[in-house]
């Protein structure tokens, strides 16, 4: 059936509902926009689904989220006795329909007879995570689409271990999902007994774990209270969770308070995404007239951190991901080291496309580094492995895109935890007489300056996947000796885990496969090519290494001109 047939069976459908006909009939005569919707189906892959939210198979609607949640609901219902009882639970974000797709879940969850503990009021990711495994569940369900603008949502599932579910796992449930094709004979029971409230309990014991990974109490009682911090949840879930652990260490916190209303339409940012020092703008003003140290933002569903201190000239600098993760992984191993507390066989995990500084600040301390794919869940994945084989304990993982979880409470970024140890590293060295920033040119002074970045490209319509996966595709085949004044040592090839020398030696990747070009350069750095897995977006990550900012700089431009002509020359 093409795009058309299939737009007009959904028009005609009795069991559509009429706002969604209203929809429909108002694209009547806007044949591209039929297109989108039903040209294409919404994709389930290993980080769920993400869409803009309309009427469609191509959209986030009621319909889409019912069969997603069938597919799953039949996955469950192979697995061993008791799975049913033991349910899925849900949250959801700020976001528009958040709570609407929650209870649609819920609902068909409910009608397979699977038992579906629902939150009452917004949660974040990380607690959503830490629900799983609190209530015993074999499934979890977050309805977010996280940083993405507010014309998006999306549906991610969790596994029994917290973690968003495997790549293995996901491949079973979207071979049931594909084999709805019927969309609206989906229903759920949303007045079913089977859904019942997640515990209050959850919420307090929470807290309570995450206060038990404090690493420098001693400076938070002395300069908790007198720090200046601003914090904006940005209209997200982030707002209770994160005020109420910073107030329980004793430290000080002023919320921006326009931003913590619950507001699907994040009005008063252009993109709800902390990595940017726009969205932090208000954050930042605030802070400037009341003279603060330190100003944090997190993102809708709270799994993201970003952070903006002050520099040497006094003004608010908005640290990269990378920074914060640098600059969080030093201070746990400092503190950890100082109270003796470091275990022999500590391990850090970070993806491969966070910055190399890493494994600098680690060989320091002789602890392991692991990488892994993109992806917090491949991070959960070595927390469950090392509990289970005893062979690494886990002390810090991170992600560019400010993801930062300390503690195993959770398997996916934490903005909550990564903001008490955020307030209290600003504390720890305010008490030993520096600041963060200060802090931050030693770590550079000592290890060299690591520049990194990222670009992305924006792609759009129903091919915009296709498309970029060919253009990583195209860059297998082309040879490459280096770009800018740096020669390329290696290649890693990520979708056939094979890594090859420049000599022609190859050796084979122990890490899940992914479509990505990795470039090793000569001096510790990389390019990195990748498609998005959330967005249109071919994303390009840059990390080089240099004498100081301003080299570095100067640097990198030559290395952008260059691989900006090698992806002119595919195109």
């Amino acid at each position: 059936m093409g795009y058309r047939e299939l737009y007009e069976a959904w028009r005609k459908d009795s069991r559509l509902a009429e706002e969604d006909r209203a929809e429909l009939d108002s694209i009547a005569s806007d044949e591209k926009e039929k297109e989108y919707r039903f040209g294409g189906e919404l994709e389930f892959g290993t980080a769920g689904m993400r869409g803009i939210i309309g009427c469609g198979v191509n959209m986030m609607n009621v319909y889409t989220v019912r069969r997603a949640t069938q597919g799953l609901s039949e996955y469950i219902a192979t697995l061993p006795v008791g799975a049913k009882e033991r349910g899925v639970v849900i949250s959801y974000d700020t976001r528009k329909n958040s709570y609407v797709f929650a209870k649609a879940a819920a609902g068909v969850l409910a009608k397979n007879g699977i038992k579906a503990y629902l939150f009452r009021r917004v949660h974040p990711v990380p607690m959503l995570s830490y629900a799983v495994r609190y209530l015993g569940t074999v499934a979890g369900i977050m309805i977010t689409a996280s940083h993405n603008p507010k014309e998006y949502n999306g549906y991610k599932v969790y596994g029994e271990d917290g973690a968003q579910m495997s790549p293995e796992a996901t491949a079973v449930v979207v071979g049931f999902i594909g084999k709805i094709t019927d969309y609206l004979s989906v229903t759920g029971d949303e007045e079913s007994p089977l859904i019942v409230d997640v515990p209050e309990s959850l919420d307090r014991d929470y807290i309570e774990e995450l206060s038990r990974l404090t690493l420098s109490k001693e400076a938070v009682e002395k300069c908790g209270k007198d720090l200046k911090l601003v914090y904006t949840p940005v209209h997200g879930s982030g707002y209770i969770p994160v005020t109420t652990i910073l107030k329980k260490l004793g430290i000080n916190v002023t919320v921006v308070e326009e931003q913590t209303t619950e507001d699907p339409a994040f009005s008063t940012v252009a993109v709800p995404n902390p990595e940017f020092k726009e969205t932090l703008s208000m954050g930042i003003a605030l802070a400037n007239k009341i003279n603060a140290d330190v100003v944090f933002g997190t993102d809708p569903d709270s799994d993201r951190l970003g952070v903006a201190v002050k520099n040497d000239r006094g003004e608010f600098l908005a640290l990269s991901g990378n920074q914060v993760g640098i600059l969080l992984l030093d201070y746990i191993l400092t503190r950890l080291k100082e109270e003796n507390a470091l275990p022999a066989n500590a391990a850090v995990v970070k993806s491969f496309v966070t910055t190399g500084m890493a494994k600098l600040i680690c060989d320091k301390f002789g602890v392991a580094l692991f990488e892994t794919p993109v992806g917090f869940k491949f991070i959960g994945e070595k927390i469950k492995l090392w509990e289970k084989d005893g062979s690494h304990t886990y002390v810090f993982g991170f992600e560019e895109s400010c993801g930062y979880l300390r503690g195993t409470h959770a398997r996916d970024k934490d903005a909550v935890v990564a903001s008490m140890l955020c307030a209290e590293m600003v504390c720890y060295y305010t008490y030993i007489g520096k600041t963060v920033y200060e802090r931050l040119t030693e770590i550079y002074s000592t290890y060299g300056y690591v520049l990194d970045k990222n670009v992305s490209i924006q792609y759009s319509g129903l091919n915009a996947m296709k498309e970029m996966n060919a253009v990583v595709d195209a860059l297998k085949t082309r040879k490459v000796e280096g770009f800018g004044p740096f020669a390329v040592t290696a290649v890693r090839d990520y979708s056939a885990s094979v890594r090859t020398a420049s000599d022609g030696t190859k050796t084979v990747l122990d890490i899940p496969k992914c479509n990505c070009v990795y470039y090793e350069l000569a001096g510790g750095g990389f390019i990195c090519v990748r498609p998005s897995g959330t967005e249109p977006k071919l994303k390009i990550y840059y990390s080089v290494k240099a004498e100081n900012e301003e080299k570095a700089n100067a640097v990198l431009e030559e290395v952008k001109a260059d691989v900006n002509k090698l992806l002119s020359s595919i195109k």
